[in-house]
């Protein structure tokens, strides 16, 4: 149990801005590309022995190249965090190399399939409830008792902003992130006495693999100053610099937070309904 700092001098340093998490060993999720990719780089950049969860060897195989190849240490683990063998697999792994972990960021999620409710069956609620909610139950509880052993510890989940506002394409998908946002808090409360922080990431507007914002869109780039209030698209290095934030000691009073990386959007308003479109979009060229 960590009793913490009883004066300001006993508050942890920061001996090295450009190395926030030197030492630390870091497990992402989704890590081959988009934005556990650039919270890959970016952890092992400031010093982090990185170990990425990747369910495609392609994916795997890339950002273990790209990483060391920038000085960085990486390896990568080809798994399906979405089953618990290989959750198994990789706690072991981690833990038989390290002993440890400090820092979990459980990144995995998907918006697809996307379904309207009433269309909507149990075989893709569970699906939805697989990739975006279980799994990141099955990650946490396989490393958090190494982390209340030693102490100390940093979970980050990346979730979505659709977990934090109404989102009308898909309640099944908005209710899954939502859980993942209240887990984060949950946990956190509970956590916190053993030295545990953690912290939640909602996303929007970020160009990934996964989700295109650009392509279509060339001739009206001009409408970004209105569809976001920063006035541009997100990139994966947006959310993997605030992850940075959340892992290592630049945090170290926050926890239970769930923190809107989304360029405005859920401030500004988000979803609107367009009847020239017949649909909800959060990105009009005309309503």
């Amino acid at each position: 149990m960590s009793n913490g700092p009883r004066d300001i001098a006993e508050i942890p340093d920061i001996p090295d801005w450009n190395r926030l998490l030197d030492g630390r060993v870091a497990v992402v999720t989704g890590g081959g590309d988009g934005i556990g990719g650039a919270i890959a780089e970016l952890f092992a950049a400031h010093g982090a022995a990185v170990e990425v969860a990747e369910i495609d060897p392609d994916r795997a195989e890339r950002i273990s190249r790209d990483v060391s190849a920038a000085g960085g240490v990486i390896r990568s683990h080809v798994v399906d965090v979405t089953i618990d063998d290989d959750v198994a697999r990789l706690a072991d792994a981690v833990l038989t190399e390290h002993g440890r972990v400090d820092v979990l960021v459980n990144n995995v999620g998907d918006y697809r399939p996307l379904v309207a409710f009433d269309e909507s069956t149990p075989q893709s609620w569970q699906r939805m409830y697989d990739i975006n909610l279980r799994h990141v139950f099955a990650v946490t509880r396989a490393f958090v008792s190494a982390m209340v052993g030693a102490g100390s510890g940093n979970i980050v989940n990346v979730h979505s902003v659709e977990g934090m506002r109404g989102f009308p394409r898909d309640p099944v998908y908005g209710a899954m992130k939502a859980a993942v946002a209240h887990f984060t808090t949950c946990l956190a409360v509970d956590l916190g006495r053993h030295g545990i922080r953690v912290n939640g990431i909602g996303t929007d507007l970020t160009q990934t693999p996964q989700v295109d914002y650009l392509t279509g869109y060339e001739d009206v780039e001009h409408l970004w100053e209105s569809w976001a209030p920063v006035g541009r698209v997100g990139w994966p290095q947006d959310q993997a610099r605030v992850a940075l934030f959340l892992a290592s000691e630049l945090s170290g009073f926050v926890t239970g937070h769930n923190i809107p990386v989304d360029g405005g959007t859920k401030a500004g308003g988000g979803w609107l309904f367009s009847p020239r479109a017949g649909r909800f979009v959060n990105r009009s060229k005309h309503l």
